[in-house]
């Protein structure tokens, strides 16, 4: 099971981090042991300095195939889910200044969390989602699919060039802006259409 994420799909999140604003999908990956789920606490590892949220819609692919095409790449997934690619904010800005991939910053133990997924036939049109993460009962990201600047289908389509996709692989599609550091003690929500759908607590 592959955990493929996508960088910098909210132009408002790319220019908050100063980053440029992509003209194709940035993709990088988690080792399975980054998965955190059933609601389960994060434990802020203390070596790694400012640890962000990052509040994304995650798909779980439901089939096999590579060198889909984009007709139809809306069949390779059947779920949405809502999930939290927390970053090493700290030690990703020193890897990048180096050149360096940005694995440690992002693959850590705990740093996929996962809520809970429903149907995507339940949620309507994949172009209107909204998302928000709630902290400590205040609003600290929201974004709408609408602003996404690369679909889930051609990510899907992208992805595939590179990597057979399989059965039961998740995408973490992107973070709208408003990324910031937790803390212990700090509890997250995160909805979908108004659903609460991820909810634990960090220590």
């Amino acid at each position: 099971m592959k955990i493929i994420c996508v960088g910098r799909n909210y132009a408002d999140h790319a220019r908050e981090l100063n980053n440029e604003v992509p003209t194709e999908p940035v993709i990088f990956l988690k080792p399975d042991s980054a998965i955190l789920k059933d609601g389960k606490a994060f434990y802020l590892p203390d070596h790694l300095g400012s640890v962000h949220h990052e509040l994304e819609i995650v798909l779980r692919i439901c089939k096999n195939g590579k060198h889909i095409s984009p007709k139809f790449a809306a069949d390779y997934y059947d779920q949405i889910g809502l999930g939290i690619d927390f970053t090493a904010r700290d030690l990703q800005t020193k890897l990048k200044n180096k050149g360096l991939p940005w694995e440690l910053a992002k693959g850590f133990d705990g740093s996929a969390v996962l809520g809970d997924f429903v149907p995507k036939s339940q949620l309507g049109d994949m172009a209107q989602l909204q998302i928000e993460l709630l902290v400590n009962g205040e609003k600290r990201q929201a974004g709408n699919t609408r602003d996404l600047l690369f679909s889930f289908e051609a990510i899907i389509v992208f992805v595939s060039q590179y990597f057979t996709l399989r059965q039961g692989d998740l995408i973490y599609t992107g973070t709208p802006a408003g990324v910031g550091p937790v803390q212990p003690g700090d509890i997250l929500e995160g909805y979908l259409n108004g659903e609460k759908r991820l909810y634990f607590q960090v220590k």
